[in-house]
Parts: C-alpha cells; sequence; structure tokens
C-alpha cells in the first residue's frame, strides 16, 4: 500500500511563507486523492485542502487564498503563506484511493493513509 511521509516544517515569523512537502511511495500518486489536514494542540485534525487525481482542488475557507496544494513527480506539496500564529499545529497528508474525476474529499475518516506529521510554528 502507499507510504507517506511529510517534510519541511519548522519555525516561522507571522506573515512568512513555508513549502511542505509529502513523500508519496509505495504507489503512484496519480491513484490517489490527496489532502493535507492539520492538528493544533488540544483540537481535532482539520482539514485544509485537497486535491483529486487529475487537480482539481478544493481548499477550507479559512486558508482559501493562502495555502495552495499541488503535486508533482509522486510529491504532494502544500505552500503556506500569510501565516499565523494560529496556524501552529502538525501538519499531516492523507491519501484515498479514489475514481479519477470524483471530487476530493474533505472527511478525515475516508482517507486510509496517513503521514506521521511535519510541526509547524508561527510565532
Amino acid at each position: 500500500h502507499v507510504q507517506l511521509v511529510e517534510s519541511g516544517g519548522g519555525l516561522v515569523q507571522p506573515g512568512g511563507s513555508l513549502r511542505l512537502s509529502c513523500a508519496v511511495s509505495g504507489r503512484s500518486i496519480s491513484a490517489y486523492s490527496m489532502g493535507w489536514f492539520r492538528q493544533a494542540p488540544g483540537k481535532e485534525r482539520e482539514w485544509l485542502v485537497c486535491i483529486n487525481r487529475v487537480g482539481t482542488t478544493r481548499s477550507a475557507e479559512s486558508v482559501k487564498g493562502r495555502f495552495t496544494i499541488d503535486k508533482d513527480n509522486n510529491t504532494l506539496y502544500l505552500q503556506l503563506s500569510s501565516l499565523r500564529p494560529e496556524d501552529t499545529g502538525v501538519y499531516y497528508c492523507a491519501a484515498r484511493w479514489q475514481l479519477a474525476y470524483s471530487s476530493c474529499t474533505h472527511s478525515r475518516v475516508e482517507y486510509p493513509y496517513w503521514g506521521q506529521g511535519t510541526q509547524v510554528t508561527v510565532s
């Protein structure tokens, strides 16, 4: 099955930018719908953005215009811009096998494959 490994997290000042990566192995990323989630301390894991197999994206209202998802060469990316202290948390990528033209989902319970997460701190 597919394995996911995130990287690129770190400490950044408010207003700054960061680019997270999620390396996909075991299967081709083209077979999966992919998502990025975030878990802040003491809070539930929340959906941020997703991309389906053919590249159509969806974003949560809270990050629309600031976070961008894309994929290339079996790697998923999340570009973070205009970061705020409330963006602090552990960022996870997730994968779900899906029919090619179906929309990606915001529901975390529908993603069976997860990475270990990467910490982003905005301060």
